[in-house]
């Protein structure tokens, strides 16, 4: 079965989390608002002009996550909507911050030529979208793509 791009979302979550001391009575909010943040920071990024040319770029690795608007989105998201809330202190407020470039950085170089024709086109992000290379896209109906347009056009993921 393919992963959404929430799941990968999660799993680098939890991963880059693991050396942070977060409060037990607040890590799930923690947890949930990095991950919310950044998806929100894709569902956002995809409605707006040259939208899927910057998720694009930031997916094939071609754009540094440390520099993307999709990255600053989020960071925005997560201290606007979590951390104002939560009241961890600077410290804490700033490492886990620092995490989402990282995060997003791991998202990095998940889109790739899947069609074999030489290059990174609508198709493949199509295909890659999906949840994995033509045969899979065949047997899948979300993946990645049905998590973000999902979202975006009201669908329940």
């Amino acid at each position: 079965m393919a992963l959404s791009i929430l799941d990968l979302i999660k799993s680098q979550v939890s991963a880059q989390t693991g050396g942070i001391q977060i409060p037990e009575q607040q890590k799930n909010t923690v947890l949930n608002g990095l991950t919310d943040s950044i998806f929100g920071s894709l569902s956002q990024t995809v409605t707006k002009p040259g939208g899927i040319d910057q998720i694009k770029n930031l997916l094939t690795g071609k754009a540094q996550a440390a520099s993307s608007p999709i990255t600053a989105l989020a960071g925005n998201l997560f201290s606007n909507n979590i951390l104002k809330n939560l009241n961890l202190g600077s410290t804490l407020n700033g490492a886990l911050s620092g995490l989402i470039p990282t995060i997003m950085g791991k998202l990095s170089g998940i889109l790739k030529d899947q069609d074999g024709d030489g290059d990174v086109d609508f198709n493949d992000i199509i295909l890659t979208l999906k949840g994995g290379g033509r045969a899979q896209a065949q047997k899948t109906g979300g993946g990645i793509l049905g998590s973000i347009l999902g979202k975006v056009l009201g669908g329940t993921r």
